[in-house]
């Protein structure tokens, strides 16, 4: 971020509209797609990228693919831990407007409107119209008692956790923010009308989706309405669109995998709930030595099997001695000190366990820190199931014994389930190792990657981006299709 330090303190207008926020139509936008005026939306929202075409570590063709057009889903592909929110704000020319006929790009209006000063009522007794029911939106209703309130959305569809869906709740200052995210987003954001307990309660009907969320009042007091709207209030729009929303984590404690590996206990805010499904990531956001750093991160289980845990995340890191983000995680000190905290997003990535309903053989192929989306995944795939019978096999690529990850937990799960079964490869490992030895090729995997008879497969590879590469290159060869295989990134 250090390209846009330069322009800040000159008072430069990098936007050329004297620091007004406008909306920009879909038009007026498709237009903006040179020099000097090459306009990006990412998110919903304008930036004029003109003066970081010369400091973009990928050239000025590259930025180009996105100019005059929506960047985000390129951005996400490339990037999506990058801050841009952070590194652009000096370049935010407004909001994408609505689609409609007669923009101006010089129209004048505020990026966010301001909240409505109605505030929401109670809802009516009388039965919704049909076609709010039909038409799939999730939509949400409240009840109170004298001690309580309790706010009940409606998803209109199965949610669970372990499945793409899951529920976020951050209730902090009186505010409510709740998301419900899946591959669509559907956000409550309220200031609450009362004053309520720091704890959150949420409770699922995973069959029929219904999502409560209960508050504890402060008094005895009876409110004529739940609170007023803020932004982006009851708004449901794809999960890409909506920008990553992160709550404050205190590190409660650090235990050691193996020589260069720990794993992070991060408590998270009393009024915060954050639900993350197997597959999922979230970034960790801190300011490390003038700079704002993001990196993506895969909750795993204490154990491989422990029960999940709601309240706090564990988060495996490898600690490299030049890493600057995981050296910072490493420094951190176990107590509640201010200066030691790190903010949390909520759930990220686009791991769904769908395809994997039917699958008769499910291979895992990991290197290194690799292993942390896996850790999961294996313990749910290795669980009794009705209707199917379940072989999961995971590769697990590292350079010496000294660098397997939860070695002793994964050879026992292998003793104890028949239907589990795990291969360690080594690239450098000691004369006395008596398994495979090597890195990934397409000989190895035409050896592990079998496909019998009437076999339903499926394949997941994580690791550093050269190995999940040509792996997934060498799976394809093997005669895996797309949809067959699932790429871990970050």
């Amino acid at each position: 971020v250090d390209w846009i330090r330069p322009f800040s303190k000159s008072g430069q207008d990098l936007t050329g509209l004297r620091g007004r926020l406008i909306q920009v139509s879909q038009e007026e936008l498709q237009k903006l797609h040179t020099r000097p005026s090459s306009f990006v939306m990412l998110s919903g929202l304008v930036y004029n990228v003109t003066p970081y075409m010369d400091y973009h570590p990928g050239g000025e063709d590259e930025l180009m693919k996105a100019a005059g057009m929506d960047g985000t889903e390129l951005f996400d592909q490339v990037h999506r831990w990058v801050n841009y929110e952070s590194m652009l704000k000096e370049c935010l020319v407004g909001k994408m407007a609505p689609s409609t006929k007669g923009s101006h790009l010089l129209r004048t209006r505020a990026v966010i409107p301001p909240p409505s000063t109605r505030a929401l009522a109670p809802p009516a007794s009388a039965a919704p119209p049909a076609d709010r029911d039909r038409d799939g939106r999730p939509r949400y209703d409240w009840f109170q008692t004298d001690v309580s309130v309790h706010l009940v959305v409606y998803a209109k569809r199965k949610v669970t956790c372990l499945s793409s869906s899951c529920t976020s709740v951050d209730l902090q200052a009186g505010v409510l923010r709740e998301a419900l995210l899946g591959k669509m987003s559907y956000m409550v954001h309220l200031r609450l009308a009362g004053e309520v307990e720091e704890s959150v309660a949420v409770q699922t009907a995973f069959s029929v989706g219904k999502i409560q969320v209960s508050l504890r009042k402060k008094g005895r007091t009876k409110w004529t309405d739940l609170g007023q709207a803020l932004d982006f209030h009851n708004t449901f729009v794809l999960k890409k669109e909506r920008a990553p929303h992160y709550c404050d984590g205190v590190l409660v404690s650090k235990t050691e995998v193996n020589h260069n590996t720990l794993i992070f206990r991060v408590k998270l805010p009393p009024g915060t709930i954050r639900h993350v499904p197997v597959g999922r990531h979230v970034y960790l956001k801190a300011l490390v030595e003038d700079a704002e750093l993001v990196r993506p991160y895969t909750p795993v289980d204490q154990s491989l099997t422990a029960s999940p845990q709601e309240t706090d995340l564990f988060l495996m890191v490898k600690v490299y001695p030049d890493g600057v983000f995981s050296s910072y995680l490493s420094a951190l000190h176990i107590v509640e000190n201010p200066g030691d905290r790190v903010l949390v997003s909520g759930p990220e990535g686009a791991f769904s366990l769908r395809p994997l309903r039917d699958v008769t053989h499910l291979y895992l192929l990991a290197a290194g820190t690799g292993l942390t989306p896996m850790t999961r995944l294996i313990s749910l795939a290795t669980q009794e199931m009705e209707n199917i019978s379940r072989k999961t096999t995971l590769l697990f690529f590292n350079r010496g014994e000294e660098d397997i990850l939860w070695r002793g937990e994964l050879d026992q799960l292998a003793a104890d389930n028949p239907r589990f079964q795990v291969e360690y490869i080594l690239s450098e490992p000691s004369d006395g190792w008596r398994g495979r030895r090597g890195r990934v090729d397409g000989a190895l995997l035409q050896d592990v990657l079998l496909r019998p008879d009437g076999s339903r497969c499926f394949v997941c590879v994580c690791g550093p981006t050269a190995f999940t590469e040509l792996t997934l290159r060498l799976a394809k060869q093997h005669g895996f299709r797309p949809e067959e295989l699932h790429a871990f990134q970050g």
